[in-house]
């Protein structure tokens, strides 16, 4: 069986780990901290920077991983190259896991390289060059940092002296070493959606059902499958995807994002490994989870199809405050509800709008989403995270 290294320990991570020990492969968990949700279901666990090379390397030496797998932006990713040279298989690839991980490099590869829509974009390296980029494609406009995850220093500008705050506020939410936005026209979508796209070694690219999701502060607040797509959207999503994921190269789960408008569909984001708003796939929506099909496709394993079995909605447990044992009230009420299910992460501790859990509901095919996606809601804000201590 093969050994894997988790580069990042969150809750996707967990669940990823989850699905591999189920096939029997080995897991070594990476991140920042220790306890985090991946090492406590993990094999072994490494504690660093992943930032630093050096530290990276010595992981990479020490373990002799078959394959890597990704899960956060903040990585040092220039050495994947090296490592695949050294025979070791980057998940999905290096090419992807580099591009992917800054928000420049992928956005120029689907707009300039392979003409998908996109949203008119800048990019900035200060706040006089982002009031100059603004200039340019017009308010309101949205300001992310390159290098970012679930929604961290993501702002709209709507005014002139929205541009100062922005910046300072993308500063602040930037991961990594790299201290650069993208600022982007305001697209007027009708709703965002996620494909879900896995790419096979030796068969055909396949996708999930769409899924559609709710967004606040930049970070999902609930996500439902199927989302309502006409057949000709769809299928242009499905060839963007297709297009972006090909010229990434390898094999794994891709979550690609996209805007729906009257005009038509805007490639948005990508990420190269299960999604966040994907978490909808566990209340047995489909025949295989995200993190299962992110593992099949990755060890080779054929995926013969991917058939939608449920109806199904996710609603997000976020923490309200600092603690360094947070707990948890309202379980035993969510349990009691049909047709629900939770996940509670075991982050060791909280903070103010930290995603904690998530609560799943599902139902038959027949019943109307917005009823599914309204129980999850309800379901999710019986639970309080319940801090029994402060930290200073």
């Amino acid at each position: 069986m093969s050994k894997i290294l988790l580069l990042g320990s969150g809750e996707l991570g967990k669940e990823f780990t989850i699905a591999a020990q189920r096939i029997g492969q080995t897991v070594i968990a990476v991140d920042s901290y220790e306890n985090a949700p991946a090492m406590q279901v993990a094999h072994g666990f490494e504690v660093i920077n992943m930032l630093d090379g050096d530290a990276l390397d010595a992981i990479v030496a020490k373990h002799q991983p078959d394959f890597i797998v990704p899960e956060i932006e903040a990585i040092r990713t220039e050495r994947f190259y090296d490592y695949e040279k050294q025979g070791i298989t980057v998940v999905p690839s290096a090419k992807a896991a580099n591009f992917t991980m800054n928000r420049k490099a992928i956005r120029d590869l689907a707009a300039k390289e392979l003409g998908l829509r996109t949203a008119n974009y800048r990019y900035a390296t200060t706040a006089e060059e982002l009031e100059k980029a603004v200039a340019i494609v017009g308010m309101p406009s949205v300001v992310k940092p390159l290098m970012s995850s679930s929604g961290k220093g993501q702002s709209t500008i709507k005014t002139e002296s929205d541009i100062e705050k922005a910046w300072n506020y993308a500063v602040e939410g930037s991961r990594g070493d790299v201290v650069e936005v993208i600022v982007e026209a305001f697209v007027n979508f009708h709703s965002e959606i996620t494909l879900l796209t896995v790419t096979q070694n030796n068969n055909p690219t396949l996708f999930c059902a769409p899924i559609g999701h709710r967004q606040e502060r930049g970070d999902y607040q609930e996500s439902w499958q199927p989302a309502r797509v006409s057949d000709k959207d769809l299928l242009e999503a499905q060839d963007m995807a297709r297009k972006v994921t090909e010229a990434l190269g390898g094999a794994g789960l891709f979550g690609v994002e996209f805007f729906l408008t009257n005009e038509g569909v805007y490639f948005s984001e990508l990420s190269p490994r299960p999604h966040d708003t994907g978490m909808v796939t566990l209340a047995n929506t489909q025949n295989f989870n995200e993190f299962e099909l992110h593992l099949r496709a990755i060890l080779s394993l054929p995926i013969f199809e991917i058939t939608l079995e449920k109806n199904g909605a996710s609603a997000v447990i976020l923490a309200s405050e600092n603690s360094n044992h947070p707990t948890f009230a309202g379980i035993e009420k969510v349990a009691s509800l049909p047709k629900t299910d939770f996940r509670l992460f075991g982050k060791p501790t909280s903070r103010p709008y930290r995603r904690m859990g998530v609560v799943l509901t599902n139902d038959s095919l027949e019943t109307p989403i917005e009823t599914i996606v309204e129980r999850a809601k309800e379901a999710a804000a019986l639970v309080v995270v319940n801090p029994t201590s402060v930290m200073a």
